[in-house]
Parts: structure tokens; sequence; C-alpha cells
């Protein structure tokens, strides 16, 4: 089986910074794309960043120019660096892989971890 374990979240003041890890282990080949969700208090999960193995990224709008996402694919791990914290930014963060296995390739998520940002 394969998990996905979230670290690195807790409490900032606005302006501050967190960087969340994500690591991958199990029966693993390779992973695929490795993407970054948060879903606040009565709102739908958004996704908030996406990166290719080739490290291709993408990011939502709102995060632009703020939040770095970063792979160490060795480790098989994938990173989040969140600069310049705002209150919006609070929410639970998920992190998911398209998992490479033997037979498969599945996608897995993470159980998340909170950010809060908040003077």
């Amino acid at each position: 089986q394969v998990q996905l374990v979230e670290s690195g979240g807790g409490l900032v003041q606005p302006g501050g910074s967190l960087r969340l890890s994500c690591a991958a282990s199990g029966s693993i080949v390779s992973i695929n794309a490795m993407r970054w969700y948060r879903q606040a208090p009565g709102k739908e999960r958004e996704l908030v960043a996406g990166i290719t193995t080739g490290g291709t990224t993408n990011y939502a709008d709102s995060v632009k120019g703020r939040f770095t996402i970063s792979r160490d694919n060795a480790k098989n791990t994938v990173y989040l660096q969140m600069n310049s914290l705002k209150p919006e930014d609070t929410a639970v963060y998920f992190c998911n892989g398209d998992i490479r296995m033997v037979y498969q390739v599945q996608r897995y998520w993470g159980q998340g971890t909170q950010v809060t940002v908040s003077s």
C-alpha cells in the first residue's frame, strides 16, 4: 500500500512563512504529478499548486508569487513553501500524488495538515 503524510502546518502571523512537506511511502515505482490542495471551513477543496515529474509547476492565482511548490524525486516528497501568508490562507492543506505501482497508477491523498494565519 501507499501512504502520503503531510507535516509542517501550524499557527503563523500574517506576513509569516511556513514550509509544508508531504512524503510518500510504500510500494512505489515512481510518482507522476504531485499537488497541494486546501480546504477552508465551509468552502470546497481547491487546488493550490501542482508539479510534474519534470518540475513544471502551476499555481492558483491567489497564491502566485507567494507560494512555491517543489519536489525531491529521490525522497518521494513534495514541498510547499508559503511566504507572505494572509488570514485567507487559513485552511487544511492536503497533498496528493499520482503513484505508479507495479501494475497500476493510482491517486493517493494525505490526511491533511492545518495552517492557521492569525495575529
